[in-house]
């Protein structure tokens, strides 16, 4: 053997060992502490087990108790610290509104029937449903749908005192009068159906049932023997401002005719036929 191969052999054992013994420290080092994560506060909430539909009555297996971070558990949630038999206190309850899938349970969603129907139970205090006839022209084509506001329009053909003689202003012609009676209506439900059904954007039915005051109901009362009821669709954007009295429409709004029936003013915008 020649020196050449003897001194590359050498260097070889010895780059072998160099890397046997760093390898033996390397493994011998002790891991990294990792540090511990700070466990943040919990509290066990009421939250619906799957969808709970608008009109259905709760059962204990629709609930459960799930793990949610202390700082943001609302004050309306239900606590099983607080209420452990919740579950059960609440069932036979009726959903004012659609939940979701892990939701938290909110009483103020829901409101015991105690044997009423499931109108009777959905209604605010001091409100009343009131149904109507509709039809898809009267009713913004069919595109109304439960929980949406609508203004109602009374439109009614009068005939001309001045047609006999044709010499009136306007030439015998009838009169059509239009106005807006109620404003801001929320619509309960069309025909029976209290809620968009497999997420349908058009319900094109006979009946719609609306949410009134007492004192609404005698105005619509009154307007289905008068005339023709049309529904007009609201923007969602303004389905929750407030609602504004005929009167103060008639004075802010330009044009059209202001006559006063029964001492109550209103607008009015006239067409002929």
């Amino acid at each position: 053997m020649n020196t050449a191969r003897i001194v590359v052999l050498v260097i070889a054992l010895g780059a072998g060992g160099v890397a046997a013994y760093l390898a033996s420290g390397y493994e011998n080092k002790p891991a990294p502490v990792l540090p511990v994560a700070e466990k943040l506060p919990t509290v066990e909430i009421l939250v619906a087990k799957s969808d709970i539909q608008l009109g259905q009555a709760v059962k204990p297996e629709d609930l459960q108790w799930q793990t949610w971070p202390a700082a943001t558990a609302s004050g309306a949630f239900i606590r099983r610290d607080n209420r452990p038999e919740a579950p059960n206190q609440i069932a036979g309850s009726i959903a004012r509104v659609p939940l979701m899938q892990g939701e938290p349970i909110r009483e103020q969603k829901l409101v015991k029937a105690d044997g009423s129907g499931f109108m009777a139970a959905i209604l605010p205090s001091g409100m009343r449903a009131v149904s109507t006839e509709i039809s898809a022209e009267t009713a913004a084509g069919g595109f109304i749908l439960p929980n949406d506001r609508v203004d109602i329009v009374l439109t009614r053909r009068l005939k001309n005192p001045d047609g006999a003689n044709n010499n009136g202003p306007t030439g015998g012609n009838d009169l059509v009068l239009s106005e807006v009676i109620l404003t801001n209506i929320r619509v309960l439900a069309i025909d029976q159906a209290p809620k968009e059904k497999d997420g349908q954007n058009a319900v094109v039915g006979k009946t719609v049932t609306l949410e009134l005051r007492p004192d609404q109901v005698a105005v619509l009362a009154a307007a289905r023997q008068g005339g023709t009821l049309q529904l007009a669709l609201r923007s969602i954007v303004d389905a929750n401002a407030s609602e504004v009295s005929l009167e103060d429409q008639a004075i802010k709004r330009p044009g059209g005719v202001s006559v006063i029936r029964y001492g109550v003013p209103a607008r009015q915008l006239t067409s002929q036929k």
